[in-house]
């Protein structure tokens, strides 16, 4: 067996009590917990460890080559130092489990993602080599006199199942070699055994740059996309019994639902025909972002706090989701965006203006920057950066988008009349 003082020794923290039913969750975990629940001669012994082991009794583990020590307390608060030991390979089964590691691909892939490939143990078993200890083969020793497995050695046990669940390694580190002298001698076994051939014509080097183009033709075309799915996914409910505390669970899952929403608009967008010709908008400002979630809530407590966090009471808030729904960022833009066009702007305005209506029909309207409101001060037209013209009616003591865009004034204007002619009669 090793030193407690070698070199490759590592130290995992305590834990706090463990709520859980099980232990070990992994394959290895469990053949783990049989080598010890298969070998002790009490089981009333093992049952107060895993006792010991959920309410957090077993202190740091140290894991080296050769066991694992801890410091176990009972009850009352009296600690013992606790050893179970395993037995090293030698150098000739450590030769045969790394050969076995390096025939397969998927056997080196699998241990990097932290998982123990079944067929890997069974192969080093008939080999002779037994990744897993078997049932008598945790070796126990704890300062409180007992010889065999008792509740402070089997609550340790207990412990170093989770551990193994969450790093295999370690039991490749009990058995001898730390991870980091194991992926250099997998990386140099491979190395080795992926040695190309001698070329059989050593003064060809690589392919001629004509065949490469040439096989242009033998490629074949890339798939189709993916469909877009109907409607965006569902994100899982956090509001569980384990939820962690101070999370705001309403928020989050509000959050995750809007991602998902707009992720599912722009997957569209990139599907779409002439989405993928078109570049993409400029991502909204915090204050965009504020009102495009708002518009997607529909709880008022979160409609609340999206208004009071971006500095909007209700009302102007609701005025605000009523215009992003009309044609977002643009859209908010000519309800809150008060500018001066500039001289070209403003002649181009006029010329649409005048184009709108014959002289004899052509409304009375009168202009402050770049707002044109007919007499009353019911209906307003606002012109966008964009050129387009945006119809606004009186709400009160606020102005509210009633549609969407118009190319020219007459049809924005035309939307406002109609409107009242549907709702009082003609204006």
């Amino acid at each position: 067996m090793s030193s407690a003082q070698d070199p490759y020794e590592e130290t995992f923290p305590a834990l706090p009590p463990h709520a859980g039913r099980t232990f070990a969750t992994t394959w290895w975990g469990h053949a783990w917990l049989r080598a010890l629940e298969g070998g002790a001669l009490d089981g009333e012994q093992v049952r107060q460890g895993r006792r010991y082991a959920r309410t957090g009794a077993v202190g740091a583990v140290s894991v080296r080559p050769g066991g694992l020590t801890a410091v176990v307390r009972d009850p009352d608060g009296t600690a013992h130092r606790t050893d179970v030991l395993v037995q090293e390979f030698t150098e000739a089964q450590w030769d045969r489990l790394l050969a076995l590691a390096v025939a397969e691909s998927g056997h080196i892939a699998a241990l990097l993602e932290r998982e123990v490939p079944p067929e890997l143990a069974e192969d080093a078993a008939a080999a002779g080599v037994d990744l897993l200890p078997g049932i008598g083969e945790l070796d126990p020793r704890c300062d409180c006199g007992e010889w065999d497995h008792c509740p402070h050695t089997a609550a340790l046990c207990y412990r170093m199942a989770r551990l193994l669940d969450q790093d295999p390694f370690l039991l490749l580190l009990l058995r001898g070699r730390p991870e980091r002298d194991l992926l250099i001698q997998l990386e140099d076994r491979s190395a080795a055994g992926a040695q190309p051939e001698p070329d059989a014509s050593p003064g060809v080097i690589g392919i001629p740059a004509a065949e490469v183009f040439a096989g242009r033709a033998l490629l074949r075309p890339l798939p189709a996309p993916p469909a877009l799915p109907a409607a965006p996914g569902q994100p899982p409910t956090l509001d569980t019994a384990a939820r962690p505390d101070g999370l705001d669970v309403d928020a989050v899952e509000f959050l995750a639902q809007a991602a998902a929403s707009e992720a599912h608009r722009l997957l569209g967008r990139a599907l779409a025909a002439d989405g993928l010709e078109q570049p993409a908008p400029a991502p909204p400002t915090a204050e965009q972002d504020a009102v495009r979630l708002t518009a997607e809530a529909r709880q008022f407590r979160l409609r609340y706090r999206l208004a009071a966090a971006s500095g909007r009471d209700q009302p102007t808030m609701e005025l605000a989701v009523r215009a992003w729904g009309f044609g977002g960022a643009p859209a908010l833009a000519a309800l809150e965006d008060d500018w001066s066009p500039d001289r070209a702007a403003l002649a181009r305005a006029r010329s649409a203006l005048a184009a709108a209506w014959p002289d004899e029909d052509a409304p009375e309207l009168r202009r402050v920057r770049a707002r044109w409101t007919a007499p009353g001060a019911r209906h307003q037209l606002r012109l966008g950066r964009d050129g387009r013209w945006w119809p606004l009616r009186r709400e009160g003591s606020r102005w509210s988008l009633a549609g969407p865009s118009a190319p020219d004034p007459a049809s924005a204007l035309a939307c406002l009349e109609a409107e009242s002619e549907g709702a009082d009669g003609p204006a």
